[in-house]
């Protein structure tokens, strides 16, 4: 990390006001394919990685007013274009990770809620949904097991409405904390959130970011809960290429049917555009054979979704975010 005092102007001109007095580690123009899980990409101008949710709030309060703010988790749902991202991104991974049991959810009844067996578990949005799955059932809470199956962090999870095996992260997720580019801290409920699948808008429009979660999970057996976790990572190791960089599912599965059978019927498993690859094993899977270009891989969903479109007449919806720039 470079001193504060060679860091303090953005790319657009505005100063960074309070550099000197951040807690959190910046980084000038690093390579996104290190934390973005296609291993592809370009690089950021400028990372931010913060110490805590407070440290993040100053820090967004010191932005310039134009400069973008991305925000990332563990980069599963995530590509970087090879000419990189303008602006910040902010890494919260390994930063947010504070986890655990609270007792009671912010303004509820909190007797009515014991009384009908439910715990509460408060997660930080850097941390990764199977972590929070084991914690929950190593305190014999379940519920959560779902999350066990989600290749991202509780942030990530949250802002996608993220699921699987029948479950999503909002059918748990009772509260939430935000943080807007003023550095403003709110406590939300769900009824805040227009919510549906892969889908999550705040109901005013405003620009937050997810920074915590608190998830109302039923009291019971964490021995069996731990046993339905091993059973569920068994079936994603079985049914998918993990042992390739990918990005989770590329495509949201269209009403009534699976993005994967409308790609395999198609012919498309096996398809390459340079080293990236639709995955032989499960069709919406889009997996870096080694040395794909971020061009690679959007060109190859690109081609995708239009082969698709063309033989079935479905019309596929991406399921993973692409920012920065072509080269």
């Amino acid at each position: 990390m470079r001193r504060n005092e060679e860091l303090g102007h953005s790319a657009s001109g505005g100063a960074i006001s309070n550099l000197s007095v951040m807690r959190g580690e910046t980084r000038l123009h690093e390579p996104m394919a290190r934390h973005v899980s296609w291993r592809a990409g370009g690089s950021a101008e400028r990372v931010y990685i913060p110490a805590d949710i407070n440290d993040l709030a100053e820090y967004l309060r010191g932005l310039p007013a134009g400069l973008p703010v991305v925000f990332a988790g563990l980069g599963s749902n995530l590509l970087v274009r090879d000419g990189g991202v303008h602006g910040v991104v902010v890494l919260l991974h390994g930063a947010l990770k504070r986890i655990a049991l609270e007792s009671r959810l912010k303004g509820a009844n909190w007797e009515n809620e014991a009384a009908e067996g439910h715990g509460v578990v408060y997660a930080e949005a850097g941390v990764a949904a199977p972590k929070l799955a084991r914690y929950a059932a190593s305190h014999d809470l379940v519920g959560a097991e779902f999350m066990a199956g989600i290749p991202g962090t509780v942030g990530g999870a949250l802002a996608m409405n993220a699921g699987c095996y029948g479950s999503e992260t909002w059918d748990v997720a009772a509260q939430v904390l935000t943080l807007d580019r003023q550095g403003h801290v709110t406590e939300r409920s769900a009824a805040d959130y227009t919510l549906g699948y892969r889908h999550v808008a705040l109901n005013s429009g405003a620009e937050e970011w997810f920074v915590g979660a608190w998830f109302r999970l039923a009291r019971g057996d964490g021995a069996l809960s731990r046993q339905r976790i091993r059973e569920l990572l068994n079936r994603r190791i079985a049914s998918q290429p993990l042992n390739l960089p990918n990005a989770g599912s590329v495509f949201r599965n269209p009403p009534g049917d699976f993005a994967a059978r409308l790609i395999e019927s198609c012919g498309l498993k096996g398809m390459r555009i340079g080293a990236a690859q639709v995955s032989e094993k499960h069709a919406n899977f889009i997996v870096n054979l080694g040395g794909a270009t971020a061009a690679n891989i959007e060109d190859l969903i690109d081609e995708v979704e239009y082969l698709v479109s063309r033989r079935t007449g479905a019309r596929l919806l991406r399921e993973v975010r692409i920012i920065g720039t072509r080269l």
